[in-house]
C-alpha cells in the first residue's frame, strides 16, 4: 500500500504541474494584456498617421509575447481554448488577408476587362478609319481618272476648234453631161449616191459642188450653175443631205488648173461638175465622245456642235 501511494503521488503532482503553468501563463498573459493592448493602440494610432508601413492590412504587426510561459513556446499539454486563444489573432489576419486577396482579384479582373473593351474599340476605331482611308482613296484615284479623262477632251476639243475652219479633200467624184443638157445619167446619180452614203450619219463635213461648161460669157456660166443645181438637188432630195453643207458655185468656161504648173490651164469642152467631198476633225471628236473612255459624260456634255 505505501508503495502505490510513493508511485501515486509523483504522477500527480506530474499531471497538476501543466495545469498550473498554463493557469500561470494565462494569469502572466492576462496581467500582460493591458500594456500590450496599450503599445497596440498606440502602434495602431502611429500606422493610421503613417502610411509607410509595409502590411497590406494597415495594421501593426502581431507581437510575439514577451513571456512564453512555464512551458516556453511549446506548451505539450495544452488545451484546446488556450490554443484557440493564441491562433485567434492569427486567424484574424488570414481572414483580412483573404478578404483583401479576392477585392484585389476582383479589380485586377475589372480592369483586365476594362482594358480589353477600350483595346477592341480602339482596334474597332482604327478598323474603321482604315477603312475610311481605303474608301477616300478610291475616291481620289476615280477623281483623279475623271480629270485626267477631262483634261484629254478638252486637249480634244481644243484642237477641234484651233482646226475647225480647216477642210481636207476625202474624196471627189467628177460628173460629165453632153453638151446642152443639164440632165443626171445613170452613171451620174450612182457616183452620186456612192458619196452620200459614206458621208450619212456624220458631222463636220461639206461638199463642194463645181460646175464647169463650154461656150463664152454669161452664158456659159448659166449652164454651168445649172448643172450643179441639177447635182445638189439630187443630194438634198434623195439623200436629205443639209442645204447649209452645200456650196454651189457655177464656174463657166473658167479653165481649169493643169497638173503640170509649168503648162497652162486647158478650157474644157462639154459639161462637168466636180463634187468634192471635204472634212474637218469635227468627226473624230464625235467618236471620242461615244467612246466608253469617258463613262462619267453627261448627255449634254457629249453633245457636239454641228
Amino acid at each position: 500500500m505505501k508503495h502505490r501511494l510513493l508511485i501515486a503521488l509523483p504522477l500527480a503532482a506530474m499531471l497538476a504541474l501543466p495545469a498550473l503553468a498554463q493557469n500561470t501563463s494565462s494569469s502572466s498573459s492576462q496581467d500582460q494584456s493591458q500594456p500590450a493592448a496599450t503599445q497596440q493602440t498606440q502602434s495602431t494610432q502611429s500606422a493610421s498617421t503613417d502610411n509607410s508601413t509595409g502590411n497590406a492590412t494597415g495594421k501593426a504587426p502581431l507581437a510575439a509575447p514577451s513571456r512564453e510561459g512555464f512551458w516556453g513556446r511549446i506548451n505539450p499539454f495544452a488545451r484546446k481554448k488556450y490554443v484557440q486563444r493564441q491562433t485567434e489573432p492569427i486567424r484574424d489576419r488570414v481572414n483580412e488577408l483573404d478578404e483583401l486577396t479576392s477585392a484585389n482579384s476582383k479589380q485586377i479582373r475589372d480592369t483586365d476587362a476594362r482594358a480589353t473593351q477600350g483595346i477592341k474599340l480602339a482596334s474597332d476605331k482604327a478598323n474603321e478609319a482604315d477603312q475610311h482611308a481605303i474608301d477616300a482613296g478610291n475616291r481620289a484615284n476615280q477623281a483623279q481618272q475623271s480629270a485626267q479623262q477631262v483634261t484629254t477632251r478638252v486637249q480634244t476639243v481644243e484642237n477641234v476648234v484651233s482646226n475647225i475652219d480647216q477642210y481636207k479633200a476625202s474624196n471627189q467624184t467628177e460628173i460629165r453631161f453632153r453638151p446642152g443638157q443639164t440632165i443626171l445619167s445613170k452613171n451620174a446619180k450612182d457616183a452620186l449616191d456612192t458619196m452620200a452614203t459614206s458621208v450619212k450619219g456624220q458631222r463636220g463635213y461639206i461638199i463642194e459642188v463645181q460646175g464647169f461648161s463650154s461656150g463664152k460669157g454669161q452664158a456659159a456660166i448659166t449652164t454651168s450653175q445649172k448643172m450643179a443645181e441639177s447635182v445638189v438637188r439630187y443630194l438634198v432630195l434623195n439623200h436629205e443631205i443639209p442645204v447649209y453643207r452645200i456650196y454651189l458655185v457655177g464656174m463657166g468656161n473658167a479653165p481649169l488648173p493643169s497638173s503640170d504648173e509649168t503648162a497652162k490651164s486647158k478650157r474644157i469642152s462639154g459639161g462637168r461638175v466636180e463634187v468634192s467631198l471635204l472634212k474637218n476633225d469635227l468627226e473624230q471628236l464625235s467618236s471620242n465622245s461615244a467612246a466608253p473612255a469617258a463613262p462619267a459624260m453627261t448627255a449634254d456634255q457629249q453633245q457636239q456642235p454641228k
